[in-house]
């Protein structure tokens, strides 16, 4: 007859801390977006989320963004390449760090841009001062989208061009919606 096996005591699952940083200036859709950005990285085995991961999951979880940038074909499109991301193409950003000359120094306050390329940090800052001067308080996935446009040198950038969407004409369309 088999030993008694004593239950193994469960320990209740603690909540994630609340940031008082970048999260706590986003709306709450923008939160997902973080975090899937922030999932896609680590199951891309990327130290850092980069723009990239940010346009992905931007893309897959904001209709307005889809608007944006034309929708049906021209979204599948860009979902194509950052889909390839893994499999393919973008495997010769593993292991580097997206730094488009956007943000000179990565600042660390209390950890809350650590885990982000500098281009990403400075897409996230961008978009709060962008929403700051639409008169709203938090950030919005049309306020990242934006900031990703506008920065030429941004991985972002390069999955939209390769997809046939121009980053200058997105900035203007966005900026006129």
């Amino acid at each position: 007859m088999g030993g008694v096996h004593s239950p193994t005591p469960r320990v209740p699952r603690q909540p994630a801390p609340i940031r008082t940083g970048i999260d706590s200036r986003l709306t709450a859709e923008l939160v997902s977006v973080v975090a899937g950005a922030r999932r896609r990285a680590l199951r891309d085995g990327d130290r850092q989320i980069d723009t990239a991961h940010l346009l992905h999951s931007l893309i897959e979880s904001d209709p307005e963004v889809r608007t944006a940038l034309g929708g049906g074909p021209q979204v599948a499109r860009v979902l194509g390449y950052l889909v390839q991301r893994s499999i393919g193409y973008g495997l010769r950003w593993q292991g580097s760090v997206e730094d488009s000359g956007t943000l000179a120094v990565v600042r660390e306050t209390d950890g809350e841009l650590s885990g982000w390329s500098p281009a990403a940090a400075a897409a996230m800052e961008g978009a709060q001062e962008r929403a700051g001067l639409r008169g709203r308080a938090r950030a919005a996935g049309i306020d990242l989208l934006a900031c990703l446009a506008a920065d030429p040198e941004c991985r972002a950038v390069e999955v939209l061009g390769r997809a046939g969407v121009d980053a200058a004409v997105l900035s203007g369309r966005i900026a006129a919606g």
